[in-house]
């Protein structure tokens, strides 16, 4: 059984055979359209690399998803449930009264740092870097500066004091604390011990004298820390807030930046890619209508020995195909290679999995395959002229 008819079989191969025959017209066909593409591929690249830098550079610093709450509320436990449920919500954990929120640490040598700033953290905490958060009221974990001044490493002791003034008497508790790791210096730059929400709450009621301290999940607190999930949720977030009357800090400056460059590259290559495909493509219906008047007379011939119409019509669009497929081949192989150059003579500008040129696999499928279907559009113009011969016409110089 035959997967095609005999006209349509044939048909391939006189298109593919007098493309190959005329191969000059055919290589410049080609050329003309790997001149095409491939700036445009390698400009699309350099748009998705420097877009794409920007954004990871952003991402790596996770402080640009954190949107700060300033200022002293009351924030209950449904406040914290419905914003848990936001969509844009990344990371949340309740904070106490900043001046609640310290504590003193003397390292095991005798060095000592005094008013640390006790930070909650928890499950998936964006400045933990992946670290597991401490568990319990006897873990912290240190910040970089934390652990240089008092000259401890992760897995060695400290000691917190925990003063309060009650009834004119100045009190202190001490507590041992295992120091479970140590963050990099670019996660956190102030003097900071991360402490679980428990011993943060068992620090505060410490200091207001509570003798029957309300459960976590029943009290309200002064504030959070809030983190989006993404660099766009971000602005999302810090409006809600807004909109409830808090007041909130982001570094959306830094984020509108990125989507302004990447707004205005995607402007420009939609520009310079609408008049080089426009162009291109009048150029290869042109240049196909100029082949099928050069072939009328073997174009007629077929139609006398019996191909069908669609025979015709579909010659040049066979050869528009191998036209894009040959230009598309020619054409990634110039991006790829153009990226190459320009990421390695970069490269002392660029962090390690940076590029300034970008092609995804996915980006040059959907560009190939785009350049296929504008070929094959391209191509009923001639089938439109190819149509219309007569087979008659086939005697003429008979």
């Amino acid at each position: 059984m035959r997967l095609l008819p005999p006209p349509a079989l044939s048909t391939w191969r006189l298109a593919v055979a007098d493309f190959i025959h005329d191969w000059r017209v055919s290589a410049c066909l080609v050329l003309a359209l790997a001149a095409v593409l491939a700036p445009l591929l390698v400009l699309f690249g350099l748009k998705s690399g420097i877009v794409t830098t920007l954004r990871d550079r952003l991402l790596a610093d996770p402080r640009n998803l954190e949107v700060m709450i300033v200022g002293t509320y009351q924030l209950g436990p449904k406040w914290f449930a419905e914003l848990r449920t936001h969509g844009d919500t990344g990371f949340i954990i309740p904070r106490t009264r900043s001046l609640a929120a310290t504590l003193d640490l003397v390292g095991e040598n005798g060095r000592s740092l005094a008013g640390a700033e006790m930070v909650p953290s928890a499950s998936n905490d964006p400045l933990l870097r992946g670290q597991a958060p401490p568990q319990g009221q006897d873990r912290i974990l240190l910040s970089h500066s934390a652990a240089r001044q008092l000259g401890v490493s992760a897995g060695g002791t400290v000691t917190a004091l925990i003063s309060r003034t009650l009834g004119g008497e100045r009190q202190a508790r001490r507590l041992p604390l295992t120091v479970a790791a140590i963050l990099p210096e670019a996660a956190f730059g102030r003097d900071a011990a991360f402490v679980s929400l428990d011993l943060l709450v068992a620090a505060e009621d410490y200091r207001d004298g509570r003798d029957t301290p309300l459960a976590v999940g029943e009290r309200p607190f002064s504030s959070a820390r809030l983190f989006a999930r993404s660099l766009d949720g971000v602005a999302g977030l810090a409006d809600r807030l807004r909109a409830e009357g808090l007041e909130v800090r982001t570094r959306a400056d830094d984020i509108e930046m990125v989507k302004a460059v990447d707004r205005t590259l995607g402007f420009i290559f939609a520009i310079v890619a609408g008049l080089a495909v426009g162009g291109y493509v009048l150029s290869l219906a042109s240049s196909l209508w100029a082949n099928v008047d050069r072939k009328r007379r073997e174009l007629a011939l077929m139609r006398l020995l019996g191909f069908p119409p669609v025979a015709a019509l579909a010659f040049p669009a066979i050869q528009a195909g191998l036209i894009a497929v040959a230009g598309a081949v020619l054409s990634v192989m110039l991006a790829y290679g153009v990226a190459h150059l320009v990421n390695v003579s970069l490269a002392s500008n660029l962090n390690r999995e940076e590029f300034v040129c970008l092609l995804r696999p996915m980006d040059v499928a959907v560009a190939v395959a785009a350049t296929f279907i504008l070929a094959l559009i391209a191509s009923t113009l001639g089938g439109y002229r190819a149509l219309r011969i007569d087979p008659a016409e086939s005697l003429r110089d008979v």
